[in-house]
């Protein structure tokens, strides 16, 4: 079968889930307002509340939540064949993810810009929100820490990317000056930022001297520095340089850097979808892998649902619209376009990367060789994608040593972005929480990021994370998936109570909500009962199995909170009298 198929397949169903759904949800149930003040204009503060132009906004938030996750996810699924994972990208995408996001930037734009764990507060009760509020705090930890992680990694391996990463961020603040001060457009100059970005890239492949390689700075692989080899003193430089950065990226105001990065990043996403899937259409190739792999030893049901989140649907989508893009929301009718849109952008990210791992290999032995286990599939299935992401982009011209490059520079510009978005949301919770138990001076922009960059750190470089230093992310990184899902399924909880208090139609969101709860529910009792207990065939876990029996109780509580709300009318009543 032709790979091609499944990027027709895909993109005529995100289309017209876009064309037609997102429209029914934002006139019918969401009920957008054009003439809503939003947070953006209410609280104007030039930092974080800021109004920003639709496409801008959209470029922040697509951005943001595209990180490496929609690579990562789907490149690992592939190990069940390419049908189930291309099954839940297209309808998670159309059904839940873009329901989710569209829905969660709505709520927050309707209630002062609000994160989701404080409309936990008002929606359910103080207890929730206390409680959510550990999820998502342990959740962005593992998120900032993991993808530090990667990006030094990617720093370390393709040494003719970090030259072009760099360059953005000058580029990034000209553009954030030059363009958003002065209420200017930005495409043009975002072109050119990229095409510079993209110019290094390919001088610096071919041109060693400009290759950051820092490894080779110390004297090769084999040497050693202050009792180190050269490769871990390399993770513990490229680790010290990124904590530094976000801490002056999730600070500073959003129009200097975030925007226009974003900005930048979306114009670089949809010129590296453009690039595979032009390379798609012109090189045909045949599907290797298998529709479904018969001889996959670990069962896709449920394990699939929290394997593929970002892509499909992913809670940290939640904190990225009700943590940085509901507070830029120039007009509520806007919010279709960012949210909807966003997630339809990330399941085009995450379908080209099922075609491109399922043409990848020669034969179907290869393709079975390489995903012969789960554990193999989360070690390879990266790898599989760059390289077939890189076999793609030849059938434009690009040679493959050039097309690998972009393709880090792609990877490495996301989750960049990703990363310092995070550490600005896990400033406001850590906030948020030092406002919940009166600690005023932790509540300050710069001592909140300065203690979220100490606590990424201690969980990066502390801990042994089973991949050499500066991994420790990845000692809890096996929680990020349920409790990630977890955190969609609350959301869209909140996002039902709020349209059923409204006397709106809840049905688009009690659906997915119900679905994605019970898989993930699933999954995570079973991960915290048999894999990490001690109780099944592997050894205990116990560090994960405290950490995820805490998080599932507290997911549980929340949920048996909710449905005490909907069976009380005095809440109800209250609720509306604040509104």
């Amino acid at each position: 079968m032709n790979g091609i198929w499944l990027a027709v397949f895909g993109l005529a169903v995100f289309f017209l889930g876009f064309r037609f759904y997102s429209k029914y949800l934002a006139e019918r149930v969401y009920r957008l307002d054009p003439n809503y003040v939003t947070p953006a204009h209410q609280f104007n503060d030039g930092v974080d509340f800021v109004p920003t132009q639709k496409w801008v906004l959209w470029g922040h938030h697509f951005t943001s939540v595209a990180g490496a996750a929609p690579i990562v996810g789907p490149a690992i699924a592939l190990y069940w064949g390419w049908l189930p994972a291309l099954l839940w990208v297209v309808f998670g995408t159309a059904f839940a993810a873009g329901v989710h996001d569209f829905g969660a930037l709505v709520l927050s734009a309707r209630n002062k810009g609000q994160s989701i764990g404080t409309l936990c507060n008002r929606l359910i009760g103080k207890h929730a929100k206390i409680l959510f509020l550990f999820i998502i705090l342990i959740l962005l930890l593992m998120v900032n820490a993991v993808f530090a992680w990667v990006i030094a990694n990617l720093f370390i391996k393709e040494p003719g990317s970090v030259l072009s990463i760099f360059i953005q961020i000058p580029l990034a603040i000209w553009v954030g000056y030059a363009v958003l001060k002065k209420k200017g457009r930005m495409l043009v100059p975002a072109l050119v930022a990229l095409a510079v970005m993209y110019g290094a890239a390919v001088i610096a492949t071919r041109v060693e001297f400009l290759q950051i390689d820092v490894v080779r700075y110390l004297g090769g692989a084999d040497a050693t520095v202050m009792g180190m080899d050269a490769v871990s003193m390399a993770f513990l430089i490229w680790i010290a340089v990124l904590l530094i950065y976000v801490y002056f990226a999730s600070t500073l105001p959003v129009w200097v850097l975030l925007q226009p990065r974003d900005y930048i990043n979306a114009q670089q996403l949809v010129v590296g979808l453009l690039m595979l899937y032009g390379g798609l259409l012109i090189l045909n190739p045949q599907l290797t892998a298998p529709a479904y792999n018969s001889e996959a030893t670990t069962s896709w049901f449920p394990l699939l649902f929290i394997t593929i989140a970002c892509g499909a649907i992913s809670g940290f989508h939640g904190l990225v619209a009700s943590g940085t893009s509901s507070k830029q929301l120039n007009k509520e009718t806007d919010a279709r376009v960012v949210g909807y849109l966003g997630a339809v952008g990330e399941g085009s990210l995450a379908l080209i990367v099922i075609v491109a791992v399922a043409t990848f290999f020669s034969n179907q032995g290869e393709f079975l060789s390489t995903y012969s286990s789960f554990t193999e599939a989360g070690k390879r299935g990266v790898g599989a994608f760059v390289g077939g992401a890189g076999q793609l982009a030849t059938g434009l011209g690009i040679p493959a040593d050039i097309a690998r490059t972009i393709v880090a520079v792609i990877i490495i510009s996301f989750a960049a972005t990703t990363l310092d978005t995070a550490l600005r949301l896990l400033r406001y919770i850590i906030a948020e929480l030092g406002t919940e138990y009166k600690v005023q001076w932790i509540t300050s922009r710069h001592v909140a990021s300065g203690v979220g960059v100490a606590l990424v750190a201690a969980l990066v470089l502390l801990p042994d994370g089973g991949r050499g230093l500066g991994s420790g992310g990845y000692l809890l990184w096996p929680l990020f998936g349920t409790a990630n899902q977890l955190l969609a399924g609350i959301t869209l909880m909140l996002v039902s109570l709020w349209l059923w208090r409204q006397a709106r139609n809840p049905l688009p969101t009690i659906v997915p909500m119900i679905f994605l709860l019970f898989m993930t529910i699933w999954a995570m009792t079973k991960q915290v009962v048999f894999d990490w207990s001690g109780l099944g065939p592997n050894d205990a876990k116990w560090l994960l199995f405290v950490l995820g029996a805490v998080i599932l109780g507290f997911a549980l509580w929340i949920l048996l909170e909710a449905i005490m709300v909907f069976r009380n009318p005095k809440k109800i009543a209250a609720y509306e009298s604040e509104a």
